[in-house]
C-alpha cells in the first residue's frame, strides 16, 4: 500500500503514532481542535489534570531538546508524571540490552512511551514489541509525526486553514525526517509543494513518486529565493552534519541557503517562516523581528500538540469547554501547585507548608552557623 493509500480508513483504534499514516484527515483536524482548546492549559493559565495517575516514558536514544522537553511539559501540564531514560551512556543499553528488552521493561513502568532513535524503522519495531502506545519522536532519517502535528497546528493558527496553501520546503530534504512526514500531510490537504534543496539533498525519489501518484503538485528546484514571493509558508531546515558519512559532501552543501530579512520585501503579507530548530545559519537573526517569523511560536506549539496527542492515544477526551470542566489558574506555593478554585483551607495549608519549610531551612542554617 502506498504511503497515502489509507486516507479513507475509518474506525480503527490507534495503537500508536509511528508515521502520519496512522492518522486520517479527520483524526488530524480533531486532534488540532483539541490542541486549540488546550492552549490555556499549555500556557499554565488553566489547571486541568486530565492525565493524573498516568506515566509517560521518555526514551531518547538520540540528542533532543525541544521534543523531549515538550513531551515532558505536555504530560506534566495535564497532571501526569514522566520517567526518563536519561543519558544512554548510563543506561543498560551500554551493557548490550536490546531495544526489544528495553521496550518490554519500560512498557511495564508506563502508560505510554515517547521515543527517538537514530535507526530508521526503530519506532515501528518498538510498537510491535510494546503493549502501550508509542509516539515516534523521530527515527533516524525516517519520520517525525508529532513534529508534523505541531507544524500543522502552527499553519492552521496562522492561516485559518490547511487547504490549498503554497508551501516551500527548503534545505535538507534528503535526511530531514520533519519534511518527510510534513510533505505527506500537506498533500492530503491539497497543498502545492515547492521543494528547494541542493542536488545532493533532494527529497528521496520514492517519496516524490508517492506524492505525485496521489495527485500532488510538486516542483523541485535549487532556487529558494525565486520561489518565496508567492508562498504562504516557507519551511526552512538545517543541513544535518550528523547524517553525513562523507564530510566532503557536507562541506559542499553547508550554507547552501541563508534567509535574511532583506529577502522578504516582496513576499505575501501573511506568509510565515517556520523551522523545526535548531537553526545554524539558514535563518539570519534579522528575520526574528519580522511579522513572518513563527519558529519560536512553533516550538511552543510542540507542547499543546503533544498534549492533544497524549490525550488521544490514552483515550482521554478533551472537554469542549475547558474552563467549565473545572480548569482554573494555578497558584504556586513553593513547590506545590494549588488551583485558584481550591478552597481557602487548601490555600492556607499550602501557604502554611511553605512557611514551615522556610522555617526549617532557617533553623538548619542557624544550627550550622553555631557549629562553625
Amino acid at each position: 500500500m502506498g504511503m497515502l493509500g489509507w486516507w479513507y480508513r475509518r474506525g480503527l483504534e490507534m495503537k500508536g503514532l509511528i508515521t502520519m499514516d496512522d492518522l486520517t484527515n479527520e483524526d488530524i483536524l480533531s486532534i488540532l481542535d483539541d490542541a486549540a482548546r488546550l492552549l490555556p492549559v499549555a500556557k499554565g493559565e488553566t489547571f486541568l489534570p486530565l492525565l493524573q495517575g498516568k506515566i509517560l516514558g521518555n526514551l531518547f536514544f538520540e540528542p533532543s531538546t525541544r521534543t523531549r522537553m515538550s513531551f515532558e511539559t505536555a504530560m506534566k501540564r495535564l497532571g501526569g508524571d514522566v520517567v526518563n531514560l536519561g543519558d544512554v551512556k548510563t543506561s543498560s543499553v551500554v551493557k548490550g540490552e536490546t531495544l526489544f528488552d528495553t521496550i518490554q521493561m519500560v512498557d511495564g513502568y508506563t502508560d505510554i512511551i515517547a521515543m527517538r532513535h537514530p535507526r530508521q524503522g526503530a519506532a515501528r519495531y518498538a510498537q510491535d514489541a510494546a503493549r502501550v502506545p508509542i509516539l515516534n519522536g523521530g527515527d533516524g532519517a525516517g519520520h517525525h509525526p508529532t513534529q508534523t502535528m505541531l507544524d500543522l497546528f502552527t499553519i492552521l493558527q496562522s492561516h485559518g486553514t490547511l487547504e490549498g496553501l503554497s508551501v516551500v520546503l527548503a534545505g535538507d530534504l534528503r535526511y530531514g525526517r520533519t519534511v518527510h512526514s510534513l510533505s505527506h500531510a500537506l498533500v492530503r490537504f491539497g497543498c502545492k509543494l515547492i521543494l528547494a534543496s541542493p542536488e545532493l539533498l533532494r527529497m528521496p525519489t520514492e517519496i516524490i513518486e508517492d506524492l505525485r501518484e496521489h495527485g500532488a503538485d510538486v516542483t523541485e528546484t535549487e532556487d529558494l529565493l525565486g520561489n518565496i514571493n508567492e508562498a504562504d509558508v516557507v519551511y526552512m531546515t538545517r543541513i544535518q552534519k550528523e547524517r553525513f558519512a562523507d564530510e566532503d559532501e557536507y562541506a559542499r552543501c553547508a550554507g547552501a541557503y541563508k534567509l535574511h530579512a532583506r529577502h522578504l520585501a516582496e513576499v505575501k503579507e501573511d506568509m510565515i517562516i517556520m523551522h523545526p530548530l535548531p537553526r545554524v545559519d539558514e535563518i539570519d537573526p534579522s528575520v526574528d523581528d519580522t511579522r513572518h517569523a513563527r519558529y519560536f511560536e512553533q516550538a511552543f506549539n510542540g507542547v499543546v500538540a503533544r498534549m492533544a496527542l497524549l490525550c488521544k492515544l490514552l483515550g482521554v477526551p478533551v472537554p469542549e469547554d475547558v474552563a467549565a470542566a473545572g480548569g482554573a489558574a494555578v497558584t504556586k506555593h513553593g513547590n506545590k501547585a494549588v488551583s485558584s478554585k481550591s478552597g481557602s483551607a487548601d490555600l492556607l495549608l499550602a501557604a502554611g507548608a511553605d512557611i514551615a519549610h522556610d522555617r526549617k531551612r532557617l533553623e538548619t542554617i542557624f544550627l550550622s552557623l553555631i557549629h562553625i
